[in-house]
């Protein structure tokens, strides 16, 4: 009953700031923006989705490792395509999350190897986010010029950022009561895991680069929907509008961001001085990028053996 009432709560909460922010939007104008380039710049939104997928695995597969949950490419390209698709149709935005930690584990990883693993790439990207916010900043505040923006992307960041920076600091204490403490030795296991891997000579420079490199990628495949209804946006605004959002969007309230997301960027256009309305096209048409990956998403799942091998053996993990 009471996942019921959460996923109906969200299901809630999408909609009605769908509602609100689709107020601002005329869809009959929206669509006769459309023409063949249109066609082409979703075509590369697209590709640049996939590319992020791809690059997400790459810091995924360092991170399980290192969590002794070792992945083959192949395999952990599949479970991100498939967790892309459980994003969509999932109550959470990181409903994906829950499936590829089900996969992994049912490989023969373990539960816990698998749980660590989702959970230390989930807190490093959030803290690269933050960090990426926080390095913009001196640029944010000269386009966002309305008091009340600033304030809110302050507190989203900063707010971000110690969460990220205290669980780091989490796992460098010595204390023995954090690793034998019921509800502290997972936590603090991440977070040695996490300092281990972001502080490691090899792994640490490739996790931070390719961190970076997914968000940078989230703006590109904004960019690329602002050139498809050639919307009046620089590449620069984009690139500053878009990852506080992205923050924003992670919240677990919605389903897979649908209406926070929406919501959010209008109000971010607008504290920029920008169309609020042109904030909300974008924002959904980068859903609509999202929802086409993740469809493909599914029918890997469909196919896959992993969808075939249900309540059988497990399939393995390399070693």
């Amino acid at each position: 009953m009471r996942r019921i009432l959460l996923s109906t709560a969200k299901i809630l909460i999408s909609a009605a700031l769908l509602y609100l922010a689709l107020r601002k939007v005329d869809l009959t104008e929206l669509l006769s923006r459309f023409t063949a380039t249109s066609l082409f710049w979703i075509g590369m939104a697209i590709a640049a989705t996939f590319l992020q997928i791809f690059v997400g695995v790459l810091r995924w597969r360092e991170i399980s490792a290192a969590c002794g949950a070792p992945l083959e490419l192949g395999r952990a390209m599949r479970y991100n395509v498939i967790g892309s698709f459980f994003n969509q149709t999932l109550p959470s935005a990181i409903g994906g999350d829950a499936v590829r930690l089900w996969l992994v584990a049912r490989a023969g990883a373990g539960w816990r190897a698998a749980t660590y693993s989702i959970f230390v790439d989930r807190a490093i990207g959030l803290v690269a986010l933050a960090i990426l916010i926080v390095a913009s900043l001196p640029w944010s505040y000269q386009l966002i010029t309305d008091p009340h923006g600033r304030s809110a992307l302050l507190l989203v960041d900063f707010a971000a950022l110690a969460g990220g920076i205290g669980f780091l600091i989490f796992g460098a204490l010595k204390w023995s009561w954090l690793k034998t403490w019921w509800a502290t030795h997972h936590i603090h296991a991440c977070a040695m895991i996490a300092n281990r891997v972001l502080f490691s000579p090899t792994r640490g420079p490739v996790i931070a680069v390719l961190s970076l490199l997914v968000h940078v990628l989230a703006v590109v495949i904004a960019w690329c929907v602002v050139q498809s209804i050639a919307a009046p946006v620089s590449f620069a605004q984009v690139f500053l509008l878009v990852p506080p959002v992205m923050l924003i969007t992670l919240m677990p309230i919605s389903i897979a961001g649908w209406g926070v997301r929406e919501a959010s960027m209008g109000l971010a256009f607008g504290f920029a001085g920008l169309a609020a309305n042109e904030g909300v096209n974008i924002s959904l048409l980068f859903g609509a990028v999202s929802f086409i990956v993740g469809a493909f998403g599914g029918l890997v799942w469909i196919l896959s053996a992993e969808k075939a091998a249900q309540g059988s053996a497990q399939l393995g993990v390399p070693e």
